[in-house]
């Protein structure tokens, strides 16, 4: 995707007539609503400026990039306006803004969208071409030096980097993940370029992590650069030189942070984990790399327990007024447990599985996982066929998704936006259940009852051998899967 197939004719306005940052939204705002590219402009403007409370996004040096990712948007667009005389728009350098870029990401906006976004925040970086866009007359001079400035940047040469043992890495994130979070990004490495300085910078934005530090990445590096606006993994950096400053820092002084990196003037990073916590969590890590399906199982199992914990508290308080007091039949009934039964038992115990298989699933294949997941989870949890159930649902539906990623991954550029608003929770959803229902749920279901008599039984006749069963089915994985199931 490129940027000027978001940057049109008819949301382009050469000349503002606005003099200040509310009205500049609103006719920005007014102008994508008027080309179609909005559901709702109040709905937009509530977006924008949710935005704006955060933190301004006049980011300096004349630049401002209003911005949201929102469900009023039906088309996904950048409007750009230019202000001869300037405009007050809180910039973080006090000077006024001539540049405005709107963008307008739908709420599902894909990975396409979103590096294309990255590579306008890019180009603004550049001193010429933000020159050029200040001297244009017309629309078309306006999208003939955008589109001149997007094919020189897919152009340009990698610069030489020199290898002296000093290596930097950095994150950078923003609350919405669309424009600060590259900017700063970009602004980085093209310094790093000019500096000859090996650099890795890892991004936090709206489609996930990308380009990920790596432990020897960590390990490798003279210094870390966190230019943040929004909480990142920082436990990883424990014994680094970390410099931390807010996400437009990076975009506005990416020299100045990279000469305190290559100085190490920072202070070194200790963590919020004491130091057997980091060595169990570095051994968690290792076991990680050696299983993904146990990875898999445990991204499902860490977010349910919040459910287990929390549910089973409430019940057993509910326990303080009767065994069986939330029962209207029973005469120990009383209103006040039926209520903490209903929210732990009939509310978040119901819960479990669902978001045990959902989050099995979404580790397997990402956010388009998490739908298919849940699904099969409730059928596995009606069905009877439990934490058994609920963890092979996880498992076919992640897996399943996977599948239809590749099956449909030739599709045309134009609709890949339908995959994960459509493709993937129609056709994940429909065979994760058929399959449920049909060939796993009742053999699960048969094999959970089978088990749970056998298990009476026993303990009617030999205690000491149910004693010993159960403290085997415990240690065996100290209250993982099998101890659940």
């Amino acid at each position: 995707m490129r940027i000027i197939d978001l940057l049109r004719e008819d949301t382009i306005i050469p000349r503002l007539s606005a003099a200040s940052k509310n009205a500049v939204i609103d006719e920005l705002v007014e102008k994508l609503d008027a080309a179609g590219c909005l559901h709702s402009k109040d709905d937009m403007k509530k977006a924008i400026w949710k935005r704006e409370a955060h933190t301004s996004t006049g980011i300096g040096e004349g630049i401002a990039i209003p911005h949201a990712k929102t469900t009023a948007v039906k088309v996904p667009a950048i409007a750009f306006g230019f202000s001869q005389e300037g405009i007050d728009y809180e910039s973080l350098d006090g000077q006024k803004a001539h540049l405005f870029f709107m963008i307008a990401a739908t709420e599902d906006a894909d990975e396409a969208h979103l590096e294309t976004l990255a590579r306008l925040s890019e180009m603004l970086m550049d001193d010429s071409f933000r020159r050029e866009l200040m001297t244009a007359e017309t629309r078309s001079q306006i999208l003939e030096i955008v589109s001149r400035k997007e094919r020189e940047l897919q152009k340009e040469p990698t610069r030489e980097t020199r290898h002296d043992g000093i290596k930097v890495v950095a994150v950078t994130a923003c609350p919405t993940g669309i424009a600060h979070t590259y900017m700063a990004a970009d602004a980085l490495r093209k310094k790093a370029e000019e500096l000859g300085i090996p650099i890795k910078v890892e991004t936090n934005g709206s489609g996930g992590v990308k380009n990920q530090l790596t432990e020897q990445d960590i390990a490798e590096a003279t210094a870390v650069i966190v230019a943040a606006d929004k909480q990142v993994d920082m436990d990883r950096f424990a014994g680094k030189v970390v410099i931390e400053v807010p996400v437009t820092e990076g975009i506005r002084n990416a020299e100045g942070l990279l000469s305190k990196a290559i100085k190490q003037e920072g202070a070194v990073y200790q963590g919020e984990a004491s130091y057997k916590e980091q060595i169990a969590d570095a051994k968690f890590r290792q076991k990680e790399k050696r299983s993904p399906v146990y990875k898999h199982l445990m991204n499902g199992v860490s977010n349910m327990l919040p459910f287990v914990v929390g549910g089973g508290i409430i019940i057993a308080i509910s326990f303080m007024f009767g065994i069986k007091a939330f029962d209207p039949n029973d005469p120990s009934f009383h209103p006040a447990a039926k209520v903490l039964m209903d929210i732990g038992g009939g509310s978040a115990f119901k819960l479990m599985i669902p978001i045990l298989a959902g989050f099995i699933a979404m580790s397997i294949a990402d956010r388009p996982g998490l739908a298919p997941g849940m699904v099969g989870g409730l059928l596995a949890a009606n069905s009877g066929a439990g934490f058994l159930g609920g963890l092979i649902a996880g498992f076919l539906a992640g897996y399943l998704v996977v599948g239809l990623k590749k099956v449909f991954a030739k599709l045309p550029e134009s609709l890949e936006g339908l995959k994960p608003m459509l493709i993937y929770p129609l056709l994940g959803i429909l065979f994760t259940g058929l399959i449920m229902i049909y060939i796993v749920a009742e053999p699960v279901a048969g094999m959970n009852a089978a088990l749970g008599r056998w298990l009476t039984n026993l303990g009617q006749g030999n205690a000491i051998l149910l004693g010993i069963i159960l403290g085997a089915m415990m240690a065996f994985d100290m209250g993982g899967p099998v101890n659940k199931a």
